[in-house]
């Protein structure tokens, strides 16, 4: 099997996965998205010969484009610029989710400062604003008063892009000091563990403690019906837990460029083998039609 792995820098996701794919005898093209480029009829990228190009892509921008690229091509690639896409905002992921009838936490999208405090002022203290796109806890905020909600909707109406101008409220779940990162294959939960912290916020970025977790049957089917919302893929679901009694859960974000360094450190399952399985059995045999690059793409492609 030959695979191509979209990056803009390797990280330890992608040693893992690199180390594995060349200890099966895999072939690993190497496709470094910032000395690529794509045209309509095909890219300097080195995919003609890659049965799977899987995305590893840092930045969210690159990541959207070039998967749309590659799909125009006829190169199967993974995640789905579709799934890319929906996961890659939140509005939409919240859409998604709701659509399919996954427990999600309550969310409205507003488009002026004014309406956006209308908003938080209707969901009441404390309440959540997030940006739409963004990753690693970052530019999110924990609004607990009016003062913070004025505060902070006028930096982000200076902040130009206009992302910012599009006020993604949530309201605020209180979760039991933790929440739960379930690393996926198309909906077949792989590891998972949990995050906690005294901060709100949990991300293993800002330095919460993990351990490993025990996916319920409940959690599974969560975790089963979010990733067929998006599209399926590599997914990281997220989920807190909003009675711990019950067990009752919400799912508030899917990650489609997920990491998973520290999960493989908190588990005892080999999640890079793992990964490398599913791409195994995502790639189409190469003896079978449907998995060959078209004659006219594979001149194309370089």
């Amino acid at each position: 099997m030959e695979i191509g792995l979209l990056y803009s820098r390797i990280r330890t996701d992608e040693k893992l996965l690199l180390s594995k794919l060349r200890e099966r005898g895999h072939g690993v093209e190497k496709i470094d998205v910032r000395e690529a480029s794509f045209g309509l009829d095909g890219t300097n990228a080195a995919v003609g010969d890659c049965d799977l190009v899987l995305d590893r892509c840092l930045a969210t921008s690159r990541s959207l484009y070039a998967t749309e690229f590659l799909d125009h091509y006829g190169v199967p690639v993974v995640n789905s610029p579709d799934t890319a896409a929906v996961c890659a905002d939140k509005a939409k992921t919240s859409l998604a989710l709701a659509a399919a009838g996954v427990p999600t936490p309550e969310t409205e999208v507003a488009f002026t400062t004014d309406e956006a405090l209308d908003v938080i002022e209707d969901f009441g203290y404390p309440c959540v604003l997030k940006p739409v796109v963004g990753s690693w806890g970052r530019l999110m905020a924990k609004i607990d008063s009016r003062t913070a909600a004025e505060a902070i909707l006028e930096h982000k109406a200076t902040l130009g892009h206009y992302e910012h101008k599009v006020f993604y409220v949530q309201e605020f779940v209180e979760k039991p000091g933790r929440d739960v990162r379930v690393l996926a294959t198309d909906g077949d939960p792989v590891a998972a563990m949990t995050r906690s912290s005294d901060h709100w916020l949990t991300n293993a970025a800002k330095g919460g403690e993990t351990a490993e977790f025990e996916v319920s049957d409940e959690v599974r089917a969560l975790v089963e019906a979010a990733s067929e919302a998006v599209g399926g893929g590599l997914l990281g679901v997220d989920l807190m837990e909003v009675d711990e009694v019950s067990g009752e859960y919400t799912v508030h974000e899917v990650n489609h460029t997920v990491e998973f360094k520290t999960l493989n450190g908190t588990t005892d399952v080999d999640v890079p083998a793992t990964v490398v399985d599913w791409l195994e059995a995502k790639a189409p045999d190469g003896d079978d039609e449907s998995g060959s690059t078209p004659e006219s793409d594979s001149e194309v492609v370089a």
